[in-house]
């Protein structure tokens, strides 16, 4: 028999019914609000432009109707255009971008560790900060012809200069008493380096990452325009030479959803992460 003055184990308390499809139900409606409120201005665009064009009835090769550019979004899609050219503007960007994120780093890092190459150096970034790399392309067409090379360098001068600066800012930005406390104590520049001013600049050098590919984007697609060798902007340009107005949109659209899905789902979340890994945000 059991002692009537022992209390025995409790059983755990049954889970509540339905938590877990709650739970799903709670996080398919928080994705489909996200993707509502991201989708509804380019709703409410797409519809006034295909009333302004129900209305004024222009000619096609002036304004297409949205159904007629989703035809010829179906059309570049389906025969593979679209891919191939996509491909090539894919791979210059990844190219331009991990040389130029990796030279504009350390072009930062000396600056910010030393105040005389930072005074020496920082007129001319400026300057040459202000003129984007579709202003050097004539110059880069002389030098390296109507080749990948001028666009991939076309990219890369746009990029640099982005990625150095704010690495300058973040590394001159961590206070220097944190440098000399590391050699107090017996440290060397490397962990100054690795320990102290990497992490205090990171945000800063994120920043600037994506800053530097959202212009370098900007300049690949004018570029490969120009160059005319392939890629996004060259699709666009084909397309205005035999009047393909919707052929041109449809070229457009990819360039705005391609960007964008790479700024979303890349560059954001690794500026957000970066952000609160180093405490700068809290949740």
């Amino acid at each position: 028999m059991t002692d009537p003055g022992r209390a025995g184990p409790r059983p755990a308390p049954p889970l509540p019914a339905r938590t877990l499809p709650r739970g799903r139900a709670a996080s398919a409606a928080g994705a489909a609000a996200a993707a509502a409120q991201v989708l509804a201005p380019f709703v409410l665009f797409t519809a006034g432009w295909a009333l302004v064009v129900g209305v004024t009835r222009w000619p096609e090769d002036v304004l297409p109707s949205p159904f007629a550019v989703a035809r010829a979004f179906g059309e570049v899609v389906a025969k593979g255009i679209l891919t191939v050219y996509a491909g090539e503007t894919i791979r210059r960007i990844v190219l331009a971008a991990v040389t130029g994120v990796a030279i504009g780093i350390a072009a930062g890092f000396v600056m910010g560790l030393h105040d005389w190459i930072a005074a020496l150096l920082n007129p001319p970034l400026r300057f040459f900060q202000s003129l984007s790399g579709i202003a050097w392309l004539p110059l880069f067409l002389i030098w390296f012809g109507f080749s990948d090379k001028t666009i991939v360098v076309a990219v890369w001068y746009t990029l640099v200069f982005a990625v150095a600066f704010n690495t300058m800012l973040g590394v001159r930005t961590v206070p220097r008493l944190y440098r000399y406390a590391v050699l107090t104590l017996g440290g060397t520049w490397r962990q100054i380096v690795f320990q102290v001013l990497l992490p205090g600049a990171i945000p800063y050098i994120v920043g600037g990452v994506r800053l530097g590919i959202a212009y370098g984007w900007r300049a690949l697609i004018a570029a490969e325009i120009v160059v005319g060798s392939g890629g996004l902007g060259y699709l666009i340009f084909k397309a205005e030479t035999f009047h393909l107005t919707a052929r041109i949109i449809a070229g457009m659209t990819a360039i705005g959803v391609l960007w964008y899905l790479t700024d979303y789902f890349l560059l954001r979340p690794l500026e957000e992460a970066t952000i609160e890994r180093w405490g700068l945000v809290y949740r």
